[in-house]
């Protein structure tokens, strides 16, 4: 039986690496099992705010890839201020933390270019596919994001060819994410944004959300809303270290930024390297990834300084193998009570690693549902310190005495390939 093509358009693949990737770059490699033969959609030059060759491993080798050029003003903005890179992964400075210049970019970021600055790549791109996909005869297409963007050439896809099937996967809200309140917005370009995210769920076939909680607040604003979450991949799943470590290692995997930054943990680690000889001789703080410079400057001028192991960004495979050679694994996630619904992709492969998970994030997350569900760890607020103390210190005795297991349960639910079967269930 011959497989039915869906077009997957999407702005982070291979070499791209992080998080954005992944979710697409694994279901184009398992919706051939469930018949359907995908091809991927992305810019011919993007730019990318991490790279990884490993991922190319993933993709399929007879995949069909088709590149159009993007033009970004990324490299404009760059020059205005060196620390607008961080925009290219949705990032900026905050708070006490803004210049001048931070201040003047991120105005501009969210007025000018609406919803980001991927926006010129989306007329351009609806004139190419619409002639493709009619020549090519496909009839389903995907648009991912963020960026946003991506879902505007959807949503005039849709308007060209009405009975085009359309899936907007959202892995990350629109208006409802924790900085789009940073973006210094006018009271127009507000209603902007929100027409077009309106527009984009009342004319989607099916809106995908990667939480419980998105997924509903999608249904509540219009669009028909399935959850289906990110995963592990067992192809990625590393054996690594099981061995008893020579030092208590906490990692914190992937980037770190400032509207994340759990500094009650940092504390509460202060005030155990100072108040327990033990607990300082065998702690080691770990990160893989990139860390916001500012936090890693507060995190070095405090009694955690000689603690810190700072690898920088490691391939996806590297990364995984840190994961094994640590005894608690750090998750963390914006403050505010919109962002209950954010489940952070790295939170799947911390559960497939067997180690026990530390999370930061508001009251009643989506994340602490799961790490209950699947008994991987606890879940604090981030006013939380006390029983933060409390509970590292038990699982530092535990690791001590050789007495930390890894007992993780019902993680089958998120491997990749199970996730493929839901999407595949929906196609």
């Amino acid at each position: 039986m011959e497989r039915k093509k869906i077009l997957i358009i999407t702005y982070y693949w291979p070499p791209a690496g992080g998080p954005g990737v992944q979710r697409w770059l694994k279901f184009a490699k398992y919706l051939p099992d469930f018949g359907w033969k995908p091809v991927i959609y992305t810019p011919e030059n993007p730019s990318y705010p991490l790279l990884d060759e490993t991922l190319m491993k993933d993709v399929p080798k007879d995949i069909e890839i088709v590149r159009t050029k993007i033009w970004e003003p990324y490299q404009l903005a760059e020059k205005l201020n060196k620390s607008n890179k961080k925009f290219k992964a949705g990032q900026f400075d905050v708070g006490k933390n803004q210049s001048w210049k931070s201040r003047l970019s991120i105005w501009v970021r969210g007025n000018f270019f609406i919803p980001d600055a991927r926006v010129f790549w989306v007329k351009p791109s609806i004139q190419f596919l619409e002639r493709y996909l009619k020549e090519h005869n496909i009839d389903t297409i995907v648009t991912s994001g963020p960026p946003h963007s991506l879902h505007l050439i959807g949503l005039g896809l849709k308007n060209k060819l009405p009975n085009i099937k359309w899936i907007a996967d959202f892995r990350d809200p629109w208006t409802e994410i924790s900085y789009y309140k940073h973006l210094k917005l006018t009271k127009s370009s507000d209603q902007k944004h929100r027409q077009l995210e309106s527009a984009v769920f009342k004319n989607a076939d099916i809106t995908l959300a990667t939480s419980y909680t998105d997924a509903e607040n999608f249904k509540k604003a219009g669009a028909n809303a399935v959850c289906i979450t990110n995963g592990f991949d067992e192809s990625d799943s590393n054996e690594g270290n099981k061995q008893h470590n020579k030092s208590f290692v906490l990692s914190y995997i992937g980037v770190l930024e400032q509207l994340r930054n759990p500094e009650n943990l940092w504390r509460s680690l202060d005030e155990l390297v100072k108040e327990n000889a033990e607990f300082a001789k065998h702690f080691s703080l770990k990160f893989v990834g990139r860390i916001d410079d500012k936090i890693l400057h507060t995190i070095e001028n405090s009694s955690l300084k000689n603690h810190i192991l700072n690898l920088g960004y490691l391939p996806h495979g590297k990364a995984v193998e840190e994961m094994q050679t640590s005894e608690m694994l750090l998750i963390t996630n914006f403050p505010n009570e919109s962002s209950r619904g954010i489940i952070p992709g790295k939170i799947f492969e911390y559960l497939v690693s067997g180690k026990q998970i530390l999370s930061f994030g508001p009251d009643k997350a989506d994340v602490a549902k799961i790490l209950e569900e699947t008994h991987a760890g606890k879940h604090f607020s981030y006013d939380d310190s006390v029983s933060v103390k409390k509970f590292i210190l038990e699982k530092f005795d535990l690791w001590k005495n050789g007495n930390l297991s890894e007992n993780t349960q019902q993680i089958e639910q998120f491997s990749r390939k199970n996730l493929t079967r839901q999407l595949a269930d929906i196609l």
